[in-house]
Parts: C-alpha cells; sequence; structure tokens
C-alpha cells in the first residue's frame, strides 16, 4: 500500500471545503494517517517548490500558499498516489474534468484546492517534509476487506 501527501490549501480553507474534500478521499476508501494545519513559511516553501524557483509565478506561489494555514494529509491505499491526482484534476482547473475536485471546486491554476505528491517518490519525501515519524499513524483499517479483493492487498 502507498502513502501520499495531500495539502489542502489556503484556497479550501478559505472557501470552507476541508471537510468536502476530506470527504472524497474517505469515500473512496483512502485511509487518513495523519492530519494536522500548519502555517508555512519561506524556507519550507522554497524546499518544497525548489523545482519552480526559477520560474515568474514563483513568487506568487509562495505568496498564495502563506495567506493562511494550511491542512497536510497523509492518505493510504493501493496505488494511492495516482487515485489521489485522478481524484484531483488538471493542475489548471479550468480544465479539469467535472468530477475532479478541481474540476468541480476551481477555477484556477493557482488557487486550486490542492497539491497532490505526483510520484512515489516524492511523496516519500514530501512527508517526511511535513510530518514527523510519530504523527502518521499506521493502524489496520478494518473496511479494508470491503474496499480490495484478496489479490489486490
Amino acid at each position: 500500500m502507498e502513502k501520499t501527501l495531500v495539502i489542502l490549501k489556503p484556497s479550501a480553507i478559505q472557501r470552507a471545503l476541508v471537510g468536502e474534500v476530506i470527504k472524497r478521499f474517505e469515500q473512496k476508501g483512502l485511509q487518513l494517517l495523519g492530519i494536522k494545519m500548519i502555517q508555512l513559511n519561506d524556507k519550507i516553501l522554497d524546499e518544497h517548490y525548489a523545482h519552480l524557483a526559477d520560474r515568474p509565478f514563483f513568487t506568487r506561489i509562495k505568496d498564495s500558499m502563506m495567506i493562511t494555514p494550511v491542512i497536510v494529509t497523509c492518505w493510504k491505499g493501493k496505488d494511492a498516489v495516482q487515485v489521489v491526482r485522478n481524484m484531483t484534476g488538471a493542475t489548471n482547473s479550468r480544465v479539469a474534468v467535472p468530477g475532479t475536485i478541481r474540476g468541480d471546486f476551481s477555477m484556477s491554476m493557482q488557487e486550486n484546492i490542492v497539491h497532490t505528491s505526483d510520484s512515489i517518490e516524492n511523496a516519500k519525501v514530501e512527508l517526511t517534509r511535513f510530518f514527523q515519524d510519530d504523527e502518521i499513524f499506521d493502524f489496520a483499517d478494518a473496511k479494508k476487506q470491503f474496499l480490495y479483493s484478496n489479490d489486490e492487498i
């Protein structure tokens, strides 16, 4: 089973969509292993978005991510990284298909409700960036037998 990071951005916080976003992941069958609210700062954003540092919109991203605290979450499930990416939709919300989180709740490239890990490798790095080991709780999932067939787990 994979673990992945989802950050509920200030746009989700300000628009009171936190419960709706979490509800969608839970209804899909993903298991919530960690959740906390934090205030991001320049240091962590410089690290998190280092791959965008030379882009003209880098400052805009950082400013946007510091408007309010964010909620960082850790989710677990079979192919969790790809499942979450599919549920989230395209980064540019204007082209995200209806039924996805961004397709249903956003009109922006930047103010697009969530950040999600884009690979298994990045999920591991990002989870370590935002969570201490004792903040992620890996426990038995009572509903697992109703989510997956025996040969999937």
